[in-house]
């Protein structure tokens, strides 16, 4: 390895300062020659048509689940009241009686409601949606 080291450097010192200037602008011409070579992605331009856009049904998505959750109230108690509770405690909560009761899709308020009995069990009338500028300030 070191006997190819010092031949390359008596051939470098045998070879004129010009001559090794000279080498090394035609190999930047040669590397600039193939960078020019390259050529640019061919882009095809969108055409402007008149043709309104499809309407996309929306029957692909009337059989996803969701989950519904009617909030009648909440409150905070302390580890201690918690475990206090026995069967037939009353805990109170913030929401009076007959104020209605909030409704959340999937976690997201979308409306209120009030409590109905159904066949011998609770439902929720619904009696108010909120708007869609409400449903997006939700989101934000």
């Amino acid at each position: 390895m070191e006997e190819k080291d010092k031949l390359e450097e008596q051939n470098l010192e045998e070879i004129p300062e010009e001559e090794l200037d000279m080498e090394k602008a035609l190999e930047m011409e040669k590397a600039m020659k193939t960078q020019q070579e390259a050529k640019a992605p061919q882009i095809d331009e969108f055409e402007v048509t008149a043709e309104k856009p499809k309407v996309r049904d929306i029957d692909f998505i009337l059989d996803i689940p969701l989950e519904l959750t009617v909030m009648i109230g909440k409150t905070r108690i302390l580890v201690q009241e918690l475990l206090q509770l026995t069967q037939g405690s009353v805990v109170a909560l913030e929401k009076l009686a007959g104020e209605p009761m909030d409704v959340y899709v999937n976690g997201k308020l979308i409306g209120r409601g009030e409590v109905v009995v159904v066949n011998e069990k609770f439902g929720i009338r619904i009696t108010d949606i909120i708007s869609p500028q409400e449903r997006v300030k939700q989101l934000g």
